[in-house]
Formats: C-alpha cells, structure tokens, sequence
C-alpha cells in the first residue's frame, strides 16, 4: 500500500495505544511497515502476479527505507504526528548538512511552537519533498508521488495502491481541456532488473481471490483510520488545527519578521538537540496535555475534518466496490505526439513520441500507412524506444521520403495513432532524374504531357514482352517489355501501372515494379498461387496509352509429404472483433491424389514468430472464426490443407487483422482528430451507476455450418455510458432447459461463434447482458436453427467444349454450374487421351464459363474437364470433354460427329449392330403403362477414366418366392399375369450377361410381385433344356445371369407373378452370344413406358442402359413414328441431348397411334436403339382429370387430384420430376377416397419442377403439374394475399403543391366500401382534422386526401395513409425527410411567391434566347397581366439599353433583337416589367458556358445558312468560294481534298473576306482535280458543303483561268507610259523646254510623237531621243510661239498602246509685248 511516512507513524501510535500500549514505537514502525508491505502486494493488478522477482526486490528497497528513517529518527530527535513535519525532517537527512538540517530543525520549531509547518504550500515542506524525491531511491517509485502535494488526502493514495484507471479521477475538464493535459496514469515500475513482460493473464480463480484480498486490505485501514477516540489521535488533530492556525496569522506577518523568527528557530532547535532526543517521551506527553487545551473554534474544525475524511473514505470504498480488472488498464495516450519537419536533402530528421497506457503499448511506425521495416533498408531507419520515448530516423534524406508518417500504439485497450509529414526540399537548380524511374507511383499526374504541350501525338510501342510464364511456388519470376514511346521528350516519363485481372498491382513485400527509363518490370519475390492471373502493364503518355496481357501460371511446389494436398490460397479476414476473426480461404485444385479431409488454421501475434494451431479437429468448411485473442494485438493467419497422407504446406500468410471490435461504442469511442489524418483518439466514458442493461436485439444466426454458428444481435438501448458484456444460452429444440453457452469468458462483441454444437441437432438461442449493476433480461429467442452446412456444393458444370486456339493453348467453355451460391469459381483439368493422368490448368479459381488452357504439347489430343468451387467444397468434375487436337486454331472446335444431326430419318445416328441381338416383339397394341419408378443416371465419379470400360451394374436383388399353394384358391376376379415380352440382352460380358424385358400387357388385376428367368444352349441352331436362373423372384425388369460359357449361344424366357400365382412364360427369345461387349457406345435403354397421355401430348419414361460403353452417358435421344409408318419415317424429337430420363412429348395428333424408341449417348458417339415404347393411340380419355392447385384462406398451397375410376386396391402415388416425393421433408401428403391433396410446407425455389400424381391398378391415370419460376411467384403472391388480404391500391401515396403553395397528400384504392375507414399517421402518431389538417374521402372513386396550408420544419417526417375495409387492411407511406423534404418545401413555397407574383404584371414566359433565320440573336419573353401603364425596360450588364421602338403588348412577346451576334455581346440581360400592382423581372446570363452554347447556336445557324461552295476562275488560279451571312471567330473552318485535310501554302490558301469564305488555288494542276470539302465546325457538330471540281467544271475553270491569266499578262507587260509628262506646260518664249518621259513595256516599246494629232519628227528646233528602251526625251531649244499646240507621246508595243497627251502653251513678256504693238501699228499704218 503506497501511504507516506506521516501515515505510517499514526498508524503506529494507534497501534501502540490500542493493541500493544507496552511496545516501543520503533516495533511497532516496523509492524507497519509489514503492514504497508503487504497491504502493497494485495493492491498489485492481477497482471503482476508472476513477476515475484520485482516484488522481492521492491520489498527490500522498503525494509531498507525503513531503517534509514528509524536511524534518521533517533539521529535528529524530531517525531511528530503530521506528514508534512515528518516529510520535511526525513528530507533535511538526505540533504547537505547544513542547509538541510536547519530547515529541519526550523520546521521541528514551528511544530513544536504550534507554527505554520502544517500549512498548505509551506516552502519547507516542498524543498524538503524534492530532495527526498531525489535522494531516497525507495521513494523513486512508490512514495514520491505521494509527497509531491502537501494537502494529501486517502483518495490520493487510495488511488495509488495500483496503476491508476483513467476512470478513478473525475474531472471537471472538457473533451478538448483534457487532450491538452498530461496523462497522470502511472505505469507499476520496480526496482529489480529490467526483463521482458510475456503474458498478461491469470486463472478466474485467482484474480477473484486477489481482487478480494486486496479490497478487504483497503477497507481494513480505511475503517481504522476513522476512529479517533484515542489520545493520539486526538493530539494529532489538535496539533493539525493549531498549527493550521498559527500559519494564518503568519500568513499576514511581514517577510522580515517572518525571516527572523525562522532564524531565531533554527538556533533554538540547534541548541537543544541532544535535550529533545534524551526527553522525547516527556515532550510527546506534554503536548498531548497541552493540545487537550484547544478553543471552541479548533474542535469545531476538527470535528468538519473528520466527517469530511469519513465521507471520503466511504465515497471511495464505495467507488471501488464497482471496479473490475478492466478499470486497471489503461488505452494508449500520447503524451508527446510526432511533430511535422522540412528538410534539405541528404539530411537527416528525428521524430519522437511518448506514449502511456498498461499493458504498455507496442509502438509501430508507418510510412504512408506501409509498416517500416528496418532491415529491409539497411542503414536507413533507426527505430529506437528508451525510457517511454520512441523515435524514428531517417537518415540521408532524399526526395523519396516525403511521405506521412505514423507512430501507431496499440495494447489490449484500443489502439491510437499520431502523425507527422516530413517534406524534403531540394535544392534550387537540382533535378533529380531518378524520381522519373522510381516506377508506378512516383510521376504524378500533372506531370504527364498533354497533346497541347510539346507534342500532339504519341505513339508507343511495347518490345522485348514478356509471354505467358509458369512459375512455382516460393521461385522468383520477372515480367517486362521495352516501352518504346515516340517522339521522346527530355525529363517526361510515362504512367505505367501493372495490374492483375483488372486490378491494380500495388508494390508489397511480395512484389515490386520497377521503371528503368525505356524497359518495365513486375518483379515476384515469392511466388504464390495467388499471383496467378491475367497480368496488364498499361502504359500512358499524356492523354495516349497503350496496353498488352500475358497470364501467368503458378504450379503448386513440391509437397514436403508425398501425397500431401497443395496450399490453400486467398486467406483474408472476414470479420472482426474483441471476441473471434472470421477467416476465409479457396480450396486448393490438388488434393494430392486422395480427398482433402479439412484444413488447420494457423495464427501468430504480430511482431512474433510463435504459431499455433486454432482448431484441433479439420475443418472442411473454407471459413472458420478463431478465437481464443488477446484483444487489441493484431494477428497473421495461415492455412494447412490434409487428407489422409498428411498436412500440406501452409498458405501464404493473411494480412495483420487486429482483434478489436469496430461497433463497439459505448466503452470506446473513437473519432478522427483531423479530416486528412484518420487519427483515431480512445476515451472512455464516466460509468452510469445502477443501470441494469435490457436486452439485446435483432438476434440472428448469420451463419451455420456442421463445425460452429454465428450469432449476431445488436446492443440493447438501455445500458448506460458503462462497458457492458454477453452471455450467450442454448436450447434444444423442444425443450426449456436453457444452457449458458460462455461461462468462463463473457462475450464484449455483439457477435459470437458457438463450438461443439450436435450436428443434425435443433437448437434455439439468446443472449443476455450484464454489467457491474447486474443480468439483464433475456433477448428473445432465434429460430430453430439445424446444425449443419446451410451451403450446397455446387452442382458439376456441364457441356465442356474445347476449341482450338494456338499451336500450345486450348480454349475451354462449359456451362456454369446451376444454382449455385456463393460460387467462388472453377478449376479445369487437362489429361493427355489414353494416358489417366489429369494435370491442373489453373491454380487460382477462374470465373466465369470460359478459359484459355496453355503449355500443351503441340499434336497431343487433350480431354477437359472442369469442377466449380465455393466455401463449402468442390463439386463433382464434370463430364469428360470430347478429345481434341493441340494446334493453331483454323475455324476448328468440337467435332461435329460429337453432335450428330437429328433428321426426320434415323440415319444421323450410330446404330451398332454388332454384339447386341434384340429379342421380338409381340405386335399386339398394348396400353399407357404406369406405376414405374425411374431413376436419374448417376453423375459420373471421378475414377472414370477414358480407355476403361465402366460397367453399370443391374440390381440382383431377390425376394422370397411368392407362388401360392395349390390347393389356395385364387382372390376372387384376379388372374395370373400374362408373359412379359420384348426381351432384350442389356448388356453382355465371357461368362454372364444381363438380360431385360417388358412389363406384361396384363397384370390380372394385381400387382406384379416378381420375374422367374430360364435359359438354354444353343448349339448348331439346336436348342436344349431349359434352367432356371433365378430361385428367388427378382423384383426388377432386368437380371444378370451367371457362370454361362463363353462364347456360347443361348436363349431365354421369363414369367411373372402376382399374388394369384405364376403367369405362362413368355416365348423363347432371339438367341445371343455371350461375349465380352467392347463397343465404345452405350447400350440401349430399357424398360420404356408413356405416362400421362392425353389428345396432343404425353410422357415417356425410360431407365439408362445397363452398359455404358467406355464412357459415362451424356444424354438421350428420343424418336418417334406412327405405329404403321415405314421405318424410314422415324424423326427425332431433341436436337440436342437431354440428361432427364423423361420427356414430355408435345404436339401429337389426336386419334392417331404412334411407337418411341430412345438412345443414349456418350463422348464416343450414339448408342443402339432400345426397344420399341407402344404403340400408343393419342387421346384424352373420358373422365380424365387433372391436377389442380389451390390456395386456401390460411395461403396454404396444395396440388389437388380427384380419380373416379379407382379399383379397391388402386394408391395415389407422387412423384417430383418423376422421382418419388415419400420422403421428401417439405411436402405433406393426404389421400381420403378418390381425393388426394399434395400440400406444400413452405413453397420455395427448391419446389421448382413437375410434380405428377398416379393412380396404381388403373389402366394409366396420371397428371401432372409444372411450378416454373413465374408460376412460383404467382402462387406465393396469391398465398400471402389470401393469408393476409389487402386492399387493393390503385395509386401509392404521393404529394403535390397545389397553385397557392398547398400541399396535397392523396392516395386512391381500387374500391372502398361504406364501413372504410382511414387512420392518417405522422411520425408514428396519429394526427385528425383541425385547422392544421383537412381530410377527406371520396369512397365512390377510392380517393383520400389530407390538405395543409403550408410546410413548416417540424413537418419533416414520415406520412402514412392506414386502410381498414372489413378484414384487409392496407396502408401506403410517404417519407419526407432530408433533401427531399427541403425540395418539397421550396417548391411549396416557391408555388406560393409565385402565386402573389402573378397577382400583378408577370413573365408568363422568363427571358430566353432564339437565334433568327438571319443568324441574328432575338432575346424574347411573354408577359401576361398587364395593361396600358405597364412599362418594360432592358438591361444589360445593368446598364439600361435603349429601345427605339415601344411594345405594345398585343402580342405578349417583348423580344430585343441583337444584330451579327459576336463576343462583344456577351452579358448580362435582364428586363423589368413594372406598373402600380407591383413589377417582375427576368434575367439572362449569356457569360460562360450559356454564352458558348449560344454561340454555338448562332455558328450552327451560320453554317447552316452558307451557301453551296462554288468555283470562280482568276488570274491567280480557281477559287472556290461560299457566302455566309457574316463571320465569326469562333466557327472554324476545314478544307479537304478527297478526304484528306488540305495542307495549306503558298500555292493553297483559305481565308475569309467580309461574307465571303475562300479557298484559293494558285497555278491549279490536275492533282487539284477531285471533290473538296469545306467543313463549317460550330463548337459540336460540323456542316459540309462540298463541290466537285474534276470533269467539265475543272476544264471550264482552267480555260477561264488561262484567260484572266494572259489578260494579266498582257496588261502587265503591255507598253505604258509611267510617267514624267505633265498634263500642261506654260513656258516663256525663247526659253528652252526640256521633258522627259519614262515608259515601261516588254518587249520594250516602240516610241512615237505627235503634234496636234500629226506625227513630229525630230529636227534641230524640236530633239526627239528614245534611251534604253526606258526614257524618252522631247527638247525645244528656243521656244516659240508656234510651237504652242498639243502633243502627245505614243508608246506601242505588241501587248498595247498608250497615249499620253500634254499641251504646251508659249507666252510672250508683257514689256516685249507693249514694244511690239506700236511698231506693228507703225507697219500697218503705213
């Protein structure tokens, strides 16, 4: 018991008073300390039992602590009564000796002066605590703890006797206050020498004994410290309360003065040491005197003191009276949690945590939750856990490590996780190539290069692939190819992924992927069955990809026991929780040669290599729940498979599963502390007192199997915040004597497997809880539950086809097992034809009907065959396939000669002649017979083996003689039967040989008891004596007979009897040779009668053949003719075989009379006809009745039948599929008079089938009757509609809003009647009319109706509607919760604004877009409700938009029309409508997407309008041409020529002017000859126009071409005048006139001038030059007046002539002029 010193000394001085007044106080110290000692063991968790070595050496560490404090004691003469004084002068001994022991002595003053070192937060006291922490290793551990707070009470070290449960400390503190506090649980540490802790748990027995010890221990000095009727008690309280009194009134002294009287008592209690230690027993009785004398006041407190400290005491007995085992554990916590680090690269980073919690915590590390596995990288982690603090490092950091990291702590209480990211940063300027091959995972996508960055098409190829590969077990095998990807671009790698039948391959400890930069590998460590499949590397380059296949084969290893089975595979955890773990496995397809009798499961706890074995006895189910867990600790499975050679090697191991239960939440809660972490924090509630849980509920058997069930129930509602556990109890079917099921361990999952269970037994179970408070109430009991597997083998596929595929493989299909369950898929077997060895295709189970079987031997001929698995086992291998050829598939398959045709002719079929003899037949018509009993052929076994003859064998089964004696006459109107005929030899071998015939026509009246054979030799056609065969009858129609001679010929004959006697013997038969048979072909069936014959139809029966030939039967074919036809005329019936050994013959004519055969078939072909059935006259017979099904009120189903023409000792006999029903478990028969009733027990799926009743000694009375699945259905329905009857619904309940936002509930019936009455239900209680609600019902039309004025949120729920109309009932219910809710309320009330939004002007009609016949954008709306002052405005981008013209409303339509739509148009339109009621608006968005969708639409409407393409001819070429009403940029443009994209040029080009979109082609040639395309895209669809230039309009446009071209060319090169020449030249006379003129021309031109329109040739006066062919000069070197005129320059050439023209006009000075004049007057005048 962990109390301190002071407590220790009272507990002394109480003893030493009370029990032994005469003992020394040092005795009785130590018998406390023994006391302390053994109360300390008793308080030990149960889990520290076994650990004896820790106790001794903790008990030492004690004894030695006492003894230095009873040194201590004597040594510093101080004793008192409280803790504090005693802690503080204990610690002042293991301090410096000075310092120490005047606190000490300081303290001793004050405690003797009635001073302050009582009082709470004395510096003394602490500094003394600290260093006896410190220096007292005892204390290290136990005390410390107890000293680290003055103000001790017993609830601390209460506590403290054990590792303390979070639940023994209540808080005040939140949810999120407490995640911020250090966790104050203390782990149980001890002194000895650290060691390994294994096991945890003891026997019940012994922890009730130690939990009962340790409580009485607690009690025992928790009562004893509550007497205080003792003087030291008393002493210690007064001295308690006066020194409480004296540290108040030094509380308000002065720190001076304070000082000083410490001073004063240090001296005083130095001085007077050795007198305090001489005196002790003097001073103790004085102050106890002295304390007798306390105030009023003192006792008082003294007195509260004490009531508090009992109520303490009683509060924690009675606390701890509730605490079981589990409050002594403790969840992991993480006082220190793994902080976030970034990085440098080739740095290295430390992360660490603390965690607390007992048993304590194993510590795992994850790296993107993948378990780190140092050894794996060597060198590059270290994981290291020291002292509580566990760190991981990552040494040499490189960009690969950047992940999040996980520290995951887990013990049996829960399991928590913490997480921290590492970010490594890389340098500025490096670039890391490697993390472009790290393979799958590493490239992200936004790495990947789209077609619109550096190139617009990838191409990629696969080289070097790897093939389809075989591997074993345990090798390693590599898979690969080249990836050649063009054009290559620097830096950018590919997206590879790998994947494994469609699933993504992921890298584990199993396999690894690897990219090297040009070649991807899958690398397999350990191969495993479980790697077998289909594997695909798909590699993808921005948005192009690739991807190839290859299978892979594992073949089983090499068993270490010869004739061991092979490895089970796929083993996974189905289920989990605290009390077992479902595992699952696939049967392996090897058994070894013998039979897998079971399996053995394995387990081991993670982090050991321990494994033992979970079940002692095999199982045979592929699922079993393991028990037996530690819960919390986490565990790998494995499974062996056995048979009687031995166990088989173990599977590859399961994944970690821990046993914890995910649903349990009322002890653990677990929540995700952060969105992206998953970080799961355990906590535990507060228990709830006094609360006895209820019962569980929705108990279910979840699973049955022969080996255990699994129960399933959910917790019960009433059981508090405490942790509650399960009793499980049994019942034997029809008894109430329940049986507790776990006695020894309670359940804490509400799932449970039971064990050792009777199989074939009946049992009942129920589940109680419990908690401390007590046993709850039963749950209520399940079903009868039988013991046994629930789960069928799956029936044998069937139709196994092989087909050619390659030169190695073999493509194999069947058809899929029916109904199956649960199927896990199939395995298919190969074996070589002739050899008897069948060798496993697959090793993995395939599914699906079809497989490709590879590494055959190339020529060899193969048969398949296939089984199908599921948990329950294998089924039963089917049929053998037909032989094929290995080699490369040309359009081969199945032989037809497997499937032969049936014609109308027999000739289709193989008839053997050979060895096989048929006896004659009487030829008088025979009728329908009845009574017989035939039996499905039995499945083929595994042993069959193709080249082995397998030999059916005929029952030899004899009865007693039954021939009456002579002299007893025969029963009144019976005869004995007539001769049977037809007899037929079945089946023939060197010494016997199995004979069969036909019923007699005549049976006399009774039933045929029996058949006497004869035989007799035939030699040379003469035939001997007749032998019996038989002694005994044989009861069958068929009989082999023995010990015959080889080779030798005989005959035979037979007779029967009934109980009149023996009948005559039938006619010798047709002789046969007994011989070994060794034809491949089935022998013919026998025994065929007809059944059922009405005036169309009927049904024929037959038995297999006696001799199966070298293989199983397969199937049967059916022939009829009439009975006159020629033999020519037999048809066959079934086009493909039947396995039925029946079929129901269809459309027959009435009255006429026809005769049947059968044949059976095998792999190797069509056997011998049997003997004829009939002949038979089809007809219904008067008084024929048929089978009638019925359903009663009750819903009982039952098949009736009725015989008016029963003999006295005719019996009703039925019959499913015409296999007698006298047995069958889930049919009830009732047969009274000339009525039977055939009654269903519970109608199900596995009832499906035709279902006969016959009437013996009738002449062939017989009906049947087919429940099919539609049938099934139909009469389910009807039974559950008589049993519980309903009214009919015409419409279930809906709800629709009304115009002004009601809300309308209504339902119609087909009918009601006038007594109908209608309960209307909200949320489970009943609501009526009121203001609220109104009802109503219309029962002439079935209509109700419930009305509300408008939804509020309390009116989210669930609305029923409950029907009762006499005895039917019916209801119909409406669930309006969630979003449905809120989208009905909105819409009510948006039905409501609308309403009062239409009360004035409105949109009746909201603003919408249509694009114009003109491609323009007309922007329209319809209004209603409005009148001459209501005004419209428009809107765009809330700017108003101006419109010229005013609506007048004739119309309703208010439209805005918007020319040549473009991207400046794009916005936001709104129009408002508005007057004195009130005003609406609508808005439009044309941005983004609607905007593009528009465009969209006016760019189709552009191009829709676009005329047809057309050729124009110019000088540069053709143009071809269309006119649009405008353009836009966003309606792209495609030209093709001949269906290729025209690659545009100098010589090519497109563009568009103005309306007019072109293609222009420069010097056409006839490659331009062809049809061009102009492709008009608009954003979704493209429009073409197309013309054709080829033909008349190439050559039209050509020779326009050529025209415009020379017209060029001629007005290009034709003679001109450039320049130089001025229109007018004024110039003054007798100057000189200089012009010059350049002209152009090719071939250059002629040069001409003219003058007044004549030709001037050049003189002196007028120099006329012509240079270069480029320059022409005019020159006038004196000016006169008569050279004034008008000329003009010709330039002439062979393109052309030009003429420029210029006007020259001389003037004369006017001074000259005046001087001119007169002397011409003078010359005139004279």
């Amino acid at each position: 018991m962990s109390l301190g010193p002071s407590w220790n000394g009272t507990l002394a001085r109480w003893l030493q008073k009370i029990l032994q007044p005469a003992t020394t106080e040092e005795q009785l110290l130590a018998c406390v300390s023994c006391l302390a000692l053994k109360g300390h063991m008793m308080s030990l968790p149960f889990y520290q039992k076994l650990h004896d070595r820790y106790d001794r050496s903790y008990h030492k560490d004690l004894r030695t602590t006492t003894s230095q404090y009873q040194q201590e004691k004597k040594r510093s003469a101080i004793y008192t009564h409280g803790s504090t004084a005693y802690s503080s002068r204990s610690s002042a001994a293991h301090r410096q000796e000075s310092q120490a022991f005047s606190r000490a002595s300081t303290a001793a003053s004050y405690l003797q002066q009635g001073s302050q070192a009582y009082s709470l937060g004395a510096t003394e006291y602490s500094l003394g605590s600290e260093v006896s922490r410190k220096a007292a290793s005892a204390y290290d551990y136990g005390y410390s703890h107890g000293l680290t707070d003055s103000s001790l009470l017993l609830e601390d070290y209460s506590s403290k006797l054990s590792s303390k449960a979070k639940r023994a400390k209540k808080s005040l503190l939140s949810a999120e206050e407490k995640e911020n506090v250090p966790s104050d649980y203390m782990v149980p540490i001890f002194s000895g020498r650290q060691a390994h802790i294994s096991g945890i748990t003891d026997t019940e027995e012994e922890r009730i004994k130690e939990a009962a010890a340790y409580i009485a221990q607690r009690n025992l000095l928790a009562s004893e410290e509550g007497i205080t009727t003792s003087k030291q008690s008393t002493a210690s309280r007064q001295a308690t309360a006066s020194k409480q009194a004296i540290a108040s009134r030094q509380a308000t002294a002065s720190k001076q003065a304070t000082a000083s009287k410490q001073l004063t008592a240090s001296k005083q209690s130095t001085a007077s040491k050795q007198s305090m230690v001489s005196k002790q027993s003097t001073s103790t009785l004085q102050q106890e005197e002295a304390f007798e004398k306390k105030s009023r006041k003192v006792a008082i407190r003294e007195k509260a003191e004490q009531l508090s400290l009992r109520k303490t005491l009683e509060e924690t007995e009675a606390y701890h009276k509730k605490l079981n085992e589990d409050s002594l554990l403790h969840a992991p916590e993480f006082t220190i949690k793994p902080h976030s680090h970034t990085v440098w690269e080739k740095e290295n980073v430390k992360l660490h945590c603390s965690v607390s919690g007992w048993p304590e915590p194993r510590l795992t590390w994850y790296k993107n939750q993948v378990p780190i596995n140092v050894h794996a990288n060597p060198g590059k982690y270290i994981i290291e856990s020291r002292y509580g603090m566990h760190t991981l490092e990552i040494n040499a950091c490189d960009f690969e490590d950047t992940a999040q990291y996980r520290a995951s702590a887990m013990n049996v209480k829960g399991e928590l996780s913490a997480y921290a990211s590492v970010v490594v940063k890389r340098y500025k300027g490096e670039f890391d190539e490697t993390c472009f091959h790290a393979g799958v995972s590493t490239l992200p996508l936004s790495f990947a290069v789209t077609p619109y960055g550096y190139a617009s098409k990838f191409d990629i190829h696969f080289d070097d692939k790897f093939d389809v590969s075989f591997g074993r077990e345990g090798e390693t095998m590599s898979l690969g190819c080249r990836v050649i990807i063009t054009p290559e671009i620097k830096h950018f790698q590919p997206e590879i992924q790998w994947y494994r039948n469609g699933v993504p391959v992921s890298p584990s400890k199993w396999v690894q992927t690897h990219w090297s930069g040009e070649r991807a590998t899958l690398t397999f460590s350990h191969l495993n069955k479980e790697d077998e499949g289909l594997y695909t590397i798909h590699v993808r380059m921005g948005e192009y990809y690739e991807q190839y296949s290859a299978y892979v084969f594992v073949r089983d290893a090499d068993a270490e026991i010869e004739g061991a089975p092979a490895t089970p595979l796929d083993v996974m955890c189905l289920d989990a929780n605290k009390d077992y773990i479902i595992i699952s496995w696939k049967q392996p397809a090897v058994d070894g040669g013998s039979p897998i009798l079971g399996y053995f499961i394995d387990k081991c706890e993670v982090g050991t290599d321990t494994w033992s074995q979970c079940n002692d006895i095999p199982v045979k189910f592929a699922r079993f729940p393991v028990t037996g867990l530690i819960e919390g600790r986490s565990y790998i499975f494995r499974v062996r498979a056995v048979n009687k050679n031995g166990i088989g090697l173990p599977s590859r191991v399961s994944e970690p599963v821990a046993a914890l239960d995910p649903a349990e939440k009322a002890r653990l809660k677990s929540r995700p502390s952060a969105p992206w972490t998953g970080q799961i924090i355990v906590t535990e509630e507060e228990p709830t007192e006094g609360i006895v849980p209820g019962p569980p509920t929705d108990l279910t058997v979840i699973e049955a199997t022969r080996s255990y069930v699994v129960l399933s129930w959910k917790p019960p509602g009433q059981r508090g915040h405490e942790g509650i556990m399960y009793f499980v109890e049994k019942c034997e079917a029809g008894t109430q004597n329940w049986q507790r099921v776990n006695t020894e361990l309670p359940v804490k999952s509400p799932r449970f497997a039971l064990f050792d269970l009777a199989e074939g037994k009946s049992y009942s179970f129920r589940v109680r809880c419990a908690n401390s408070a007590g046993v709850g109430e039963p749950s209520e009991a399940t079903e009868v539950t039988v013991v046994g597997d629930k789960l069928d083998i799956p029936k044998p596929p069937g139709k196994i086809i092989p087909s050619r595929n390659t030169d190695t493989s073999v493509v194999v299909t069947w058809e899929e097992s029916k109904d199956a369950k649960e199927l896990v898929g199939y395995y298919i077997e190969s074996s070589v034809v002739g050899s008897g060895t069948w060798e496993p295709c697959n090793n993995n189970p395939v599914k699906g009907p079809r497989f490709t079987c590879h590494g055959l031997v190339t020529g060899q001929s193969y048969i398949f065959r296939v089984r199908a698995v599921n948990a329950a086992g294998l089924s039963d291998y089917s049929q053998d396939s037909e032989a094929i050829q290995v080699k490369a598939a040309i359009g081969g398959g199945v032989s037809r000669d497997v499937w032969p045709d049936l014609s109308d002719t027999p000739g289709g079929l193989t008839d053997f002649q050979g060895g096989m003899h048929e006896a004659s037949r009487p030829t008088a018509k025979k009728d329908a017979l009845l009574g017989s009993k035939p039996n499905k052929p039995a499945l083929p076994s595994s042993s069959h083996k193709l080249g082995r003859t397998a030999v059916s064998k005929v029952s030899e089964t004899v009865q007693e003689e039954l021939t009456p004696p002579p002299e007893k006459a025969a029963p009144k109107g019976k005869t004995t039967p007539s001769p049977p005929y037809d007899i037929t030899c079945l089946e023939s071998f060197r010494d016997s040989m199995v004979l069969g015939w036909k019923q007699p026509e005549k049976t006399g009246g009774a039933e045929i008891s029996g058949y006497y054979v004869n035989y007799r030799e035939v030699i040379d056609g003469v035939p001997g004596k007749w032998k019996e065969a038989n002694i005994k009858a044989v009861s069958d129609q068929a009989y082999k007979i023995s010990n015959l001679k080889e080779n030798m010929v005989y005959q035979f004959q037979v007779a029967a009897m009934n109980i009149t006697g023996l009948g005559e013997f039938s006619a010798a038969s047709t002789s046969f040779k007994c011989e070994e048979w060794t034809i491949a072909v089935p022998g013919p069936p026998h025994d065929l009668k007809y059944s059922e014959v009405r005036k169309t139809s009927l049904v024929l029966h037959w038995k297999p053949p006696v001799y199966s030939g070298r293989t199983p039967v397969t199937g049967y074919f059916v022939d009829l003719k009439e009975a006159n036809a020629r033999d020519d005329k037999w048809r066959g019936l079934n086009k493909a075989a039947i396995k039925n050994n029946y079929l129901r013959v269809q459309g027959l004519q009435e009255g006429v009379s026809y005769v049947f055969r059968v044949r059976a078939m095998n792999q190797a072909g069509v056997g011998k006809p049997s003997d004829l059935a009939g002949p038979v006259v089809a007809e219904t017979r008067p008084g024929t009745r048929e089978v009638v099904v019925n359903v009663d009120d009750d819903g009982v189903i039952s098949l009736n039948f009725e015989c008016d023409q029963m003999s006295p000792n005719s019996k009703f006999t039925w019959s499913k599929d015409y296999i007698s029903t006298e047995d069958s478990p889930r049919l009830e028969v009732e047969s009274k008079g000339n009525k039977t009733k055939m009654t269903f027990k519970d109608l199900g799926t596995d009832d499906l089938g035709i279902y006969s009743c016959d009437v013996t000694d009738t002449d062939g009375i017989a009906s049947s009757y087919l429940i099919d699945e539609e049938e099934l259905k139909r009469l389910l329905a009807l039974s559950q509609e008589h049993k519980f009857p309903i009214v009919p619904v015409k419409s279930e309940l809906q709800v629709e809003i009304l115009e002004k936002g009601q809300v309308r509930f209504w339902m119609q019936a087909e009918k009601l009647s006038g007594n109908a009455k209608v309960s209307y239900i909200f949320n489970d209680k009943e609501i009526f009319e009121g203001p609220k609600y109104k009802m109503h019902i219309d029962r002439n039309t079935g209509i109700i109706e419930m009305f509300m004025e408008k939804l509020q949120e309390e009116d989210e729920g669930t609305y029923t509607f409950q029907l009762q109309d006499g005895k039917a009932t019916g209801h119909s219910t409406l669930v309006l919760i969630g979003d449905v809710y809120k989208k009905l309320q909105k819409e009510a009330e948006f039905q409501r604004q609308e309403w009062i939004r239409k009360q004035g002007p409105h949109f009746a009609e909201y603003l919408s877009w249509e694009v114009t016949s003109d491609c323009n954008v007309l922007l329209k709306c319809k209004v209603a409700n409005i009148k001459k002052e209501t005004h419209i405005v428009w809107y765009k981008d809330e700017r108003e938009i101006s419109v010229d013209e005013k609506h007048d409303f004739k119309d309703g339509i208010c439209t805005l029309l918007i020319t040549e739509f473009s991207k400046k148009d794009a916005g936001i339109y709104e129009v408002i409508l508005k007057d004195d009621r009130g005003k609406d608006k609508s808005r439009l968005k044309l941005v983004d997407e609607a905007f593009k969708e528009l465009m969209t639409e006016v760019c189709k409407r552009i191009a829709l309008s676009a005329t047809d393409l057309k050729i124009q001819s110019t000088a540069e070429g053709i143009r071809l041409y269309s006119i649009v009403p405008y353009y836009l940029d966003d309606l792209k443009v495609n030209w093709s020529h001949n269906g290729t994209a025209i690659r545009y040029s100098d010589r090519v080009k497109s563009g568009v002017t103005g309306e007019q979109i072109w293609l222009q082609i420069n010097e056409p040639t006839p490659n331009d000859k062809g049809k061009y395309v102009m492709e008009l895209f608009d954003g979704k669809t493209g429009h073409q126009k197309t013309v054709d230039l080829s033909g008349q309009a190439y050559e039209d446009a050509y020779a326009e071409f050529q025209r415009l071209k020379q017209a060029a060319i001629a007005e290009k090169n034709r003679a001109r005048v450039v320049g130089g020449l001025p229109d007018v030249v004024t110039i003054q006379e007798g100057k000189a006139l200089n012009l010059t003129c350049n002209v152009w021309g090719d071939p250059p031109p002629e040069v001409s001038w003219m003058k007044n329109e004549k030709p001037l040739a050049s003189n002196d006066h007028c120099n006329l030059k012509f240079e270069a062919g480029k320059t022409a000069f005019f020159t006038i070197t004196g000016v006169g007046t008569a050279d004034s005129g008008k000329y003009a320059l010709v330039v002439k050439n062979k393109y052309g002539t030009e003429t420029s023209d210029f006007t020259v006009s001389v003037f004369i000075p006017e001074d000259e002029a005046r001087v001119l004049q007169p002397q011409t007057g003078n010359k005139k005048s004279k």
